[in-house]
């Protein structure tokens, strides 16, 4: 069953760090069966506070998507996302 990992920025804290993440994080998806299906594209608010950004991507399974998330490859990357930006982020099944 496909799982998506949803990321939503909701303050950015240092641009300079989320260059340095928006640089690198793509090196941490090397043969992770990752599909992007938006980054941080044009958004209508329909209820609650506007995040700044956000991301969605496919993964087979949830467990697939939580061993992206906990791999050492994005670990490393991912302190850049967090001293760049608050985010909200979570994995949810799909149906």
């Amino acid at each position: 069953m496909p799982a998506y990992v949803i990321f939503s920025r909701e303050r950015t804290l240092d641009p300079s760090e989320l260059e340095i993440y928006a640089r690198t994080a793509p090196l941490s998806l090397a043969g992770w069966p990752i599909k992007f299906l938006a980054a941080n594209g044009r958004q209508e608010v329909l209820e609650g506070p506007a995040p700044e950004g956000v991301a969605i991507a496919e993964f087979p399974s949830l467990e697939d998507a939580k061993q992206w998330y906990e791999s050492p490859e994005y670990q490393k990357v991912a302190k850049h996302r967090h001293k760049g930006a608050i985010y909200r982020g979570l994995i949810v099944e799909g149906i």
